[in-house]
């Protein structure tokens, strides 16, 4: 789905410069003990295979749960992944999680967790707010997750 797409699906508000969000419905979250939990990281993170990140990209990675042939592909050469070499739940911590699952804490591990690259370089937040980030959350709602970790890094 295209940028142009959504915004013309989402009307005029999208094109004005805001949504209008004077409403919120009320939702009855899912107990934590039945959620299904995944993980969103702003860690710039690859799975093996994966093309590395273009500066100022907006996008994100569908990193498979169980994968363990991730890498920091971060797009700043200055950044610090010393705490990522040392233990990956530094900032994916996706073992912690399937922890919390087997002790019955939370649900179940989400099929598949996001990663975005923190790093943007100063480029708008519009393609986030009415493109990348709605086709993120269609992809978590498809795989039924309730709760994400967010790991800002």
């Amino acid at each position: 789905m295209s940028d142009r797409s959504i915004r013309a699906r989402m009307g005029a508000e999208a094109t004005k410069g805001g949504l209008d969000f004077t409403s919120t419905p009320w939702t009855t979250p899912t107990p934590l003990s039945e959620a299904r939990v995944a993980i969103v990281t702003t860690a710039g993170l690859r799975a093996d295979g994966q093309a590395g990140w273009n500066p100022g990209d907006l996008g994100f990675t569908v990193l498979p749960d169980g994968a363990r042939d991730i890498s920091m592909v971060h797009a700043s050469s200055n950044f610090d992944r010393a705490g990522f070499l040392a233990d990956i739940n530094v900032v994916f911590p996706v073992d912690r999680l399937r922890e919390l699952a087997d002790r019955g804490v939370i649900g179940s591990v989400a099929p598949r967790h996001l990663s975005f690259m923190g790093a943007t370089g100063g480029q708008t937040m519009t393609t986030l707010l009415i493109d990348t980030g709605p086709a993120a959350a269609k992809l978590l709602r498809e795989d039924g997750v309730d709760v994400v970790l967010l790991t800002p890094v």
